[in-house]
């Protein structure tokens, strides 16, 4: 990364899957994945529990003596669904409040394979980023090809003239870990100079919470 500015990343939020899917690879990066943080004393902001890749990430995380913080919506806490936090833990009462909440207390985010969930979070966080409401970088890990079809729609729907060349920027993918953590040091993100122009703030939508149900 020599000659490029990298920006101070202290906590990573990843979104992935409370499956550990079909490819044991899947399990591998994510644990290596928390390795790779905790080796470069970065702290975790996930989504709680201990189930598929979510508890493989937080685990290595923590063994490397990181702080790893699960933020979890209370229903999910009910009869121990999703198995006990790995570090602090935040019940909050919605699943908007629990991606606030991330996005608020994270400098960067990276996307491992999951499903419904993981894609609502990623794009989610996309589209925010797109409204300029936060301008943190976003990245998928990109293991065995698991992420091939979505970045090939993003860039269809780039062709299509739905995703602007700009907004097609906000997205990083890598194959591994150490290089998508670079990437996304090395990232600068990039207005769009009429979105750039929107205000967001607390008085805008409630007197104490933003209101963040904007979705393109």
């Amino acid at each position: 990364m020599e000659g490029v500015s990298v920006r101070k990343i202290k906590k990573f939020c990843v979104f992935c899957g409370a499956n550990s899917g079909k490819d044991v690879a899947f399990v591998n990066a994510a644990f290596h994945l928390g390795e790779v943080l905790g080796k470069r004393k970065i702290d975790l902001v996930y989504g709680g529990g201990k189930l598929g890749l979510m508890g493989c990430v937080s685990t290595a995380v923590a063994q490397h003596e990181r702080q790893v913080l699960g933020i979890i919506p209370s229903a999910f806490t009910i009869n121990n669904l999703v198995g006990e936090t790995c570090g602090k833990e935040i019940k909050v009462a919605t699943m908007q409040e629990r991606l606030v909440m991330m996005m608020e207390l994270s400098d960067a985010f990276i996307a491992l394979p999951g499903g419904f969930g993981t894609l609502e979070e990623l794009f989610q966080m996309i589209s925010w980023a797109q409204l300029n409401i936060h301008n943190k970088p976003i990245g998928v890990l990109n293991i065995n090809g698991f992420f091939n079809g979505l970045l090939s729609f993003v860039d269809h729907a780039v062709k299509q003239e739905f995703i602007t060349p700009r907004a097609r920027k906000i997205l990083i993918s890598a194959t591994t870990a150490d290089e998508l953590v670079d990437k996304l040091q090395a990232f600068r993100f990039e207005s769009d100079p009429a979105l750039s122009k929107l205000k967001w703030s607390p008085s805008s939508s409630q007197k104490e919470k933003l209101d963040l149900t904007l979705r393109l």
